[in-house]
């Protein structure tokens, strides 16, 4: 009794493990039982990997799928799997070109962008042709610089400033002898009292020459 107890629960639990295990999306769709070094348990989960899957098992095939990745290395394995599924899917929406037809329009689409983008470089090189520049506003010429005589060094004011200044320059030259001529004829005696008269010399006035023939004057006896 205790044994078969124990066979059964062994077998619950045994039971119990593979219900609570879920495969693999690739598993689920191909309805095998998911071993633990399943090659797609990686890549295809179990939510959205059974339509990926779905996809490149009926462009691929499952078995081609698998010995491609079992022969590159893990590190790269990812990579592997999304470019798969890309073209799968690509393969479905375009039986004819497949991924061929979205490397068309997305090189389309450059193009008609490189065109926009040099028609936009001529336009703006025509409105600058079209539209020079403003010229800039003349300068105006700068003032002379005002000078002073506080601007001048004290040497400098020294030298050009005499002590003295001749007024004699002003008047005429002949003015000046005239004066001089009238202080030399001036005696300066007549304007000191005390002093020694002049000597000046009177002339008197002519006489009228005589004559032998003169007649005798009369004399007149009363």
């Amino acid at each position: 009794m205790d044994s078969e107890s124990s066979d059964n629960n062994s077998g619950s639990s045994n039971g119990g493990g593979r219900h609570s295990s879920s495969p693999c999306g690739a598993c689920k769709f191909l309805r095998r039982r998911c071993a633990p070094s399943c090659i797609f348990a990686p890549y295809f989960d179990t939510e959205q990997g059974t339509a990926r899957f779905a996809a490149v098992h009926k462009v691929f095939g499952a078995s081609n799928v698998s010995k491609l990745l079992f022969n590159i290395p893990a590190n790269i394995r990812l990579d592997a799997v999304i470019t798969i599924c890309y073209e799968a899917q690509s393969r479905l929406r375009d039986p004819i070109y497949g991924c061929v037809a979205h490397i068309f329009a997305l090189q389309q689409q450059a193009a008609n962008l490189q065109a926009e983008l040099s028609y936009l470089h001529g336009h703006l090189a025509q409105m600058e042709v079209s539209h020079p520049p403003p010229t800039p506003p003349p300068q105006q010429a700068a003032a002379p610089p005002v000078f002073s005589m506080a601007d001048l060094p004290a040497t400098t004011m020294a030298a050009a400033i005499p002590v003295t200044y001749d007024l004699s320059s002003l008047f005429e030259p002949m003015g000046q002898s005239s004066w001089a001529m009238q202080q030399r004829g001036m005696d300066p005696r007549h304007f000191m009292g005390g002093g020694a008269p002049s000597t000046t010399t009177t002339q008197s006035p002519p006489t009228a020459p005589s004559s032998s023939n003169a007649s005798p004057s009369l004399s007149l006896s009363k």
